[in-house]
């Protein structure tokens, strides 16, 4: 039998005989390595449909804006239209700024394009609903329709006047939505803005008639348009224009997902550390079987070189299923992430060749790091005795005894099963830290005043930003509760496996079953307190690198709930195992570990 057919034998009758382990680290890594797949893939997935909505509507390379509609005005952005890098442009157009309410009232500030009824060979608006502009009608952008909840036949009433919606359209002239506007009336800043377009006629006599504010606007297309950057640097001293290049408005796009990717990358990295740490534990639990199957194995003639290869064989190959499932998963899942406004269109690509290589790093970190150390103990130690094998009897330590015999009776089994299991203790305190991390970052971000997208800030359109990064860090939070509720569980089953020896003659000694039960919690509890007090100064600190300036701090009330909260479950999860274990009979319990 060759060796290859030896190891994958031997790792498949691992993985039938532990399953549940299986599924964990399997879960874990799928986490993982999908969130941190997902964050990286954001910024190019998001330029990508920029150049897709670019290339299907014949967008811009430079966008002229003047901050009025005078002759000045005029005479600058025709000057640049005669400019030999131009190659075709269209405008100079009407830019009028106005309000639009919808049939249930909703308001936001909006800037009408007058374009004409047949687009030329420049910023042609692809129509993905109804028709293009007719005398009397508007035409949205896709993005700000979907956040009004407007479709093709409803009526908008704009600055006091009622249009039918005859048609949603997109385009890659202006930023997605809400930054339709550019520049505000005078060339000042703007507010959150949708786009709608009418025909020529119907924009002037909209800006006319209510005496609205109106600027123009020019879209060029030069000979080179990778060479917007020169063109820019030679124009501005010449005009009194506002100009965007088509590099700025696809860096634009990406600042609604801004905070999505550190939350995503950042997420990712604390689901890793909860993987490692429940896989770890599992690893630890079975030091001893894999202990004695190394020497089994060195029995029969297996080089130190083949048993590691099988011991880890078993965690790689489950590692590197779960990152493929994360990977497929964040494929399927990119689309969605990338474009919350809805104001591009095209087909999001997959994660990158890099992208894909840090998470197969990750998957393969996270399978090495939890595993290393048992495999090189089963290495090491001498085949007799591996074979003979067993828990390794803890130290006598006089100062714990004489300290944990003034306490309750569950508190001391709790205290000497911490004591005699360091490691364990550490784990269990870095999971609670970990998933308290996450709550208060989430409450923190919960806690920032909001801005809504309606007129005058109004939150009658949510702000899509904020809903976007709260909807990804309550995602990022509730897979990281539930890895924390996986450790916990598999922590105290193994705890209680470990120490059923121990808890039996505590219960030949007089311990009640509700005793062990409890003292089996406390020995998690003990651990998670100080990891959930460090975990809300840790929290806090991670938010704050990525938040603006002076953001608002939660109430005191809520991280002191969230700190006990997560307590409160610690001690409900620990319960049943504990409890389950408890209910074994001494007289089985010391069979076994005699057997």
């Amino acid at each position: 039998m060759g060796s290859i057919v030896l190891i994958v034998r031997l790792v498949l009758a691992d993985v039938r005989r532990h399953k549940v382990q299986a599924a964990m680290l399997l879960l874990a890594v799928t986490v993982a390595t999908a969130t941190m797949a997902l964050g990286l893939s954001l910024r190019g997935v998001s330029e990508a449909l920029y150049e897709q909505t670019r290339a299907v509507t014949a967008g811009p390379d430079v966008v002229a804006l003047s901050g009025d509609a005078g002759p000045a005005a005029t005479s600058a952005l025709a000057s640049l239209a005669d400019d030999p890098e131009v190659v075709a442009h269209h405008g100079p157009y009407r830019v009028v700024y106005a309000d639009l309410t919808t049939r249930d009232s909703t308001s936001s500030s909006v800037v009408v394009h007058g374009f004409a009824e047949t687009p030329g060979a420049v910023n042609r608006p692809l129509v993905t609903s109804g028709h293009w502009v007719r005398p009397g009608g508007a035409v949205l952008e896709r993005g700000f329709a979907t956040a009004l909840g407007v479709g093709v036949g409803d009526h908008v009433t704009i600055a006091g006047r009622s249009y039918p919606v005859v048609g949603i359209a997109v385009t890659a002239a202006t930023s997605i939505y809400p930054w339709a506007a550019q520049i505000g009336p005078g060339g000042g800043p703007s507010d959150s803005s949708g786009l709608a377009w009418m025909t020529r006629s119907d924009a002037r006599t909209l800006a006319s008639s209510h005496d609205l504010p109106v600027t123009l606007a020019l879209d060029l297309k030069l000979r080179d348009p990778a060479a917007t950057e020169a063109f820019l640097d030679a124009d501005r001293a010449a005009t009194v224009t506002n100009l965007r290049s088509w590099q700025f408005t696809a860096e634009q796009d990406t600042v609604i997902l801004k905070n999505s990717q550190p939350i995503l990358v950042v997420g990712s990295w604390l689901l890793s550390f909860l993987a490692v740490t429940g896989v770890a534990a599992l690893a630890a639990g079975r030091a001893v079987e894999q202990t004695r199957r190394a020497g089994l194995l060195k029995a029969v003639g297996a080089t130190p070189g083949l048993i590691a290869t099988v011991l880890l064989t078993e965690y790689l190959a489950l590692a590197l299923a779960g990152d493929a499932l994360g990977l497929l998963i964040a494929r399927l899942t990119v689309p969605a992430m990338a474009s919350p406004t809805a104001s591009r269109i095209g087909d999001a690509a997959g994660p990158g060749g890099a992208t894909v290589a840090t998470a197969t790093v990750l998957a393969v970190a996270v399978a090495v790091l939890s595993t290393l150390r048992p495999t090189l103990r089963a290495m090491r130690t001498a085949t007799v005795t591996a074979l003979t094998a067993t828990t390794r009897r803890p130290r006598h330590r006089p100062w714990l005894t004489a300290l944990s015999a003034l306490l309750p009776t569950p508190l001391l089994l709790g205290l000497r099963l911490t004591a005699r299991r360091p490691g364990r203790a550490v784990l269990q305190a870095c999971s609670t830290a970990t998933t308290v991390i996450a709550i208060v970052a989430l409450l923190t971000f919960y806690a920032q005043p909001e801005k809504g997208y309606g007129l005058g800030g109004s939150s009658a359109l949510p702000n899509l930003r904020d809903v976007h990064d709260r909807r990804l860090l309550l995602a990022v939070t509730v897979l990281l509760i539930a890895l924390a509720v996986v450790n916990t569980i598999t922590l105290t089953w193994t705890t209680a496996i470990e120490a059923r020896a121990n808890m039996a003659i505590a219960r030949t000694l007089g311990a009640t079953p509700g005793q062990i039960s409890a003292g089996l919690s406390s020995a998690h509890l003990l651990p998670s307190l100080p990891g959930a007090v460090i975990g809300v100064p840790l929290g806090v600190g991670l938010l704050s690198l990525f938040a603006a300036g002076n953001p608002a701090e939660p109430p005191s009330s809520w991280l002191l709930g969230g700190v006990l909260a997560t307590l409160l479950a610690t001690a409900a999860l620990t319960a049943l195992p504990a409890r389950l274990a408890a209910r074994r009979s001494v007289a089985q319990a010391l069979s076994g570990e005699t057997a």
